[in-house]
């Protein structure tokens, strides 16, 4: 019996892949089909893959061309699999002449022509793209603008500020540049918003009525009340309206909550999070993004997800450098559960190891500074023998991923999210929670 194996994505799977193959099957008497898993194509510079594995696992299965589906999920796999499955033929398209030579030592090799005129990604392309419109003063958006450039499907057309000189330089160029929010929303399919955390919720509630799509850097709102009242209407309007925190669409954080909730380390007892940066004040000059905004949300995401919203008791110990404005150099919460404890630490004018630890009945996971960014987290035991580390891509921050993700709920009509709507209300409430002076403890 001859084995033929193939490689592909398989995403909006069309007749360009089911005549490769059904040449492929044609080469032999038994067809494995390798299809590449989310965190596989992510390496190869694959993010906007349209479908999950799932989708295009079952499209392939629905084929009836294939004797067997495998999982490509990492870089080596098809030497192992050439030898797991005693393969005879490697096939894979002629656009990829060359690249695969190197498995002749294992196999036979074919390239098969590739169908002309077809291809996943011209069927991406041919969609409309979003027109989408940048929100904001921070310089941040300007890399926003950047990772929009690997993201099919999405383009970048117009930016607001209240005041026009404070549009980042980077984004002048744009074909609109305007401080009226109306003309704004009436050139953008979708809007990405990072103005001043008290703006927020107009931003976003105007944005909606027009009937446009919503990326919000975190905090969604400064009160949780206002943050349903915003879902509320993004649901009866029809539109997306998700919440940016970076880290949470990067892979190796996803990893680490479902390793954490896979009971790996045992029952989870507590979270620490730290986020810090120093930021120099001088003149009595403080921004309107404070500690609580700018780090709060990333520090508090790990802790809402693994011990779950529904704390029993905090306390916010703060540290202000002006107390009309609110502005705290450093805060720390600590949070008390029914089964377990949280506590993060965020600042702008106090500087500490921005790590994350999780910490279980069986061991702990351990993310280096900074942990917010990371491609990589450990699982730490009493016996270092049995520790094991994982590592992941993150390119641009995690930007593009956050970005990519906002795109597939667009185009999906479907809220995927990366980050639960309760959690984003107890974001809003903590928050909320601080500027009211609730559970708050001054100190310095």
């Amino acid at each position: 019996m001859v084995k033929v194996i193939t490689y592909g994505t398989y995403d909006l799977l069309h007749y360009g892949h089911i005549r490769l193959l059904k040449r492929a099957k044609a080469l032999g008497d038994y067809l494995i089909v390798g299809v590449t898993a989310d965190d596989f194509d992510k390496t190869r510079g694959k993010i906007n893959v349209q479908q999950s594995l799932m989708e295009r696992l079952e499209a392939v299965r629905a084929t009836g061309i294939a004797d067997e589906i495998i999982i490509e999920e990492y870089e080596g796999q098809k030497i192992d699999d050439i030898r797991r499955y005693d393969i005879d033929i490697f096939t894979v398209g002629s656009d990829w002449v060359g690249k695969f030579d190197y498995l002749k030592e294992y196999c036979q090799v074919v390239y098969l022509d590739r169908t002309e005129g077809v291809s996943s990604s011209e069927i991406r392309e041919q969609k409309r793209a979003q027109r989408l419109g940048l929100v904001g003063e921070a310089e941040f958006l300007n890399k926003v603008a950047a990772e929009c450039d690997f993201v099919n499907g999405m383009h970048v057309c117009a930016a607001f500020s209240e005041k026009k000189e404070y549009i980042p330089q980077g984004l002048r160029t744009l074909a609109i540049t305007t401080d009226d929010y109306s003309a704004f929303l009436d050139s953008v399919d979708a809007v990405y918003i990072r103005s001043y955390p008290d703006k927020h919720f107009e931003h976003i509630r105007r944005a909606l009525q027009a009937g446009k799509h919503v990326l919000c850097e975190s905090p969604i709102t400064l009160c949780s009340s206002q943050c349903d009242e915003l879902f509320a209407l993004a649901e009866k309007q029809g539109c997306i309206l998700m919440e940016a925190v970076k880290t949470a669409y990067s892979t190796a954080f996803s990893r680490l909550v479902l390793v954490a909730k896979g009971g790996r380390i045992g029952t989870i007892i507590s979270v620490d999070a730290t986020c810090t940066s120093l930021k120099d004040f001088g003149a009595g000059y403080y921004p309107a993004w404070n500690s609580i905004c700018d780090w709060g949300p990333t520090a508090m995401l790990p802790i809402f997800q693994l011990m779950g919203t529904e704390y029993k008791s905090k306390q916010i110990a703060t540290h202000l450098l002006d107390k009309d404005l609110r502005f705290d150099a450093f805060s720390k919460i600590d949070f008390v559960f029914e089964n377990g404890v949280g506590s993060i630490k965020v600042g702008k004018g106090v500087k500490s190891e921005g790590e994350l630890i999780v910490s279980g009945t069986k061991g702990y996971i351990y993310v280096p500074a900074p942990w917010w960014k990371t491609d990589y987290f450990e699982i730490r035991y009493e016996n270092p023998a049995e520790n094991k580390r994982y590592f992941y891509q993150l390119d641009g921050e995690g930007i593009r991923y956050e970005l990519v993700a906002f795109l597939r709920a667009i185009d999906s009509g479907r809220n995927l999210r990366y980050i639960d709507r309760k959690i984003s209300t107890a974001i809003a409430d903590v928050i909320g929670d601080f500027y009211s002076g609730k559970d708050v403890v001054e100190i310095g």
